[in-house]
């Protein structure tokens, strides 16, 4: 059982709980959603794949600012209303490049035809997983002989393991009722059960059950759940220059983001398909890395804001609670190079460090 940060069909739910949407969601079982074509540049095109979370939202920015193009690479951009099928794709060779989990990277390596290596850390979740309880389970020993219903196998659950080891508790002492992150948030609004694991825009469907409360979030486990931008080896191996390419565009994209704030949220809103009004509040619960908090995640040390300590952490727990079956050696799975490279490359050009700023282009029209 792998982790699934998965984007399920559940616009009606999601309407009547909120009115956040703005724009109808694609069936997961549908072909994933092809942005706009890429510019003409004399280099292979590759094809990057991303789903609805708010730390990858941000690659659309670069598809409609020609922030891509600027890098020299030719990238197709390729949206997944089901984050399953695009972990299942990359594995399959069927892409070049994915966003996804650590945890997910570490599931999919031993199928992967052409190797998975994480390259950039897009973010963290810093408060965007969630556990949330019904009125009355006021924090996590509350839930002792209580029902919580959580997709098995998904970084909310990893995020619940997390909060029940560090209270103590083992997850025989809770019931857990396992089903997808959309049905688990209808079950919990119906009262079926008394606590769900979810992750947006679920975590806020369930929060309008009358009483409901958040007592667990990701923001107490810091550098527990990375978002991470990972290639094949394949690609590594026949066109790095690719991999710099992507690398230099994803803070190119938080450049464009602190001078363009206003045409950056409405690219991002329309993305998720949520309205921009309320765009903040998933915002909020994501950190996006720079280039120093990616020089800092690569190296080795003893919390989980280290990488290379989340990835054995990971492992371990993943293994003991059966979601894989053996651990492959890690090493290969992270590569700091190309971080390193840019931040060398940005001191050689700017010695004052940091990404420079992206002129904002002006209304799309797309």
């Amino acid at each position: 059982m792998t982790e699934r940060r998965t984007w399920f069909s559940t616009i009606a739910l999601f309407c009547a709980a909120l009115a956040f949407a703005v724009g109808c969601a694609r069936a997961p079982s549908e072909p994933p959603i092809e942005e706009a074509a890429p510019p003409a540049i004399d280099l292979p095109t590759i094809t990057l794949g991303y789903s609805s979370w708010p730390g990858w939202w941000p690659w659309a920015i670069a598809d409609r600012e020609g922030l891509f193009a600027k890098n020299g690479i030719n990238v197709r951009l390729l949206w997944f209303d089901s984050y399953g099928a695009s972990m299942e794709a990359l594995a399959a060779g069927q892409l070049d490049a994915n966003c996804q989990t650590l945890s997910d990277t570490i599931s999919f390596a031993a199928d992967a035809i052409e190797g998975e290596v994480a390259v950039l850390v897009n973010d963290n979740s810093a408060g965007n997983d969630k556990i949330v309880a019904a009125a009355g389970i006021d924090r996590l020993e509350d839930l002792r002989g209580q029902q919580v219903a959580i997709e098995q196998g998904v970084v909310v659950d990893f995020l619940l393991a997390l909060a029940l080891e560090d209270a103590g508790m083992s997850r025989d002492e809770i019931e857990i009722v396992g089903m997808d992150t959309a049905d688990a948030a209808l079950a919990f609004i119906d009262a079926e059960v008394d606590a769900v694991g979810a992750f947006p825009p679920f975590w806020a469907m369930a929060l309008t059950r009358e009483g409901s409360r958040e007592i667990v979030s990701s923001a107490q486990f810091p550098g527990a759940i990375p978002d991470l931008l990972v290639v094949t080896q394949t690609l590594i191996d026949s066109r790095p220059e690719i991999v710099e390419g992507l690398v230099a565009t994803w803070f190119d994209i938080l450049a464009f983001m602190d001078a363009n704030p206003d045409r950056s949220d409405e690219i991002l809103a329309a993305r998720a398909n949520v309205a921009l009004e309320n765009l903040a509040r998933f915002k909020d619960g994501t950190k996006l890395f720079t280039i120093e908090d990616n020089l800092t995640a690569f190296r080795d040390g003893d919390t989980m804001q280290s990488l290379p300590f989340a990835a054995r952490r990971t492992a371990d727990f993943m293994l003991d609670v059966g979601f894989i079956r053996s651990v492959l050696p890690l090493e290969p799975l992270l590569d700091d190079s190309f971080v390193l490279a840019y931040s060398q490359s940005r001191s050689a050009s700017d010695p004052g460090g940091g990404a420079q700023p992206v002129p904002d282009n002006g209304p799309d029209d797309g």
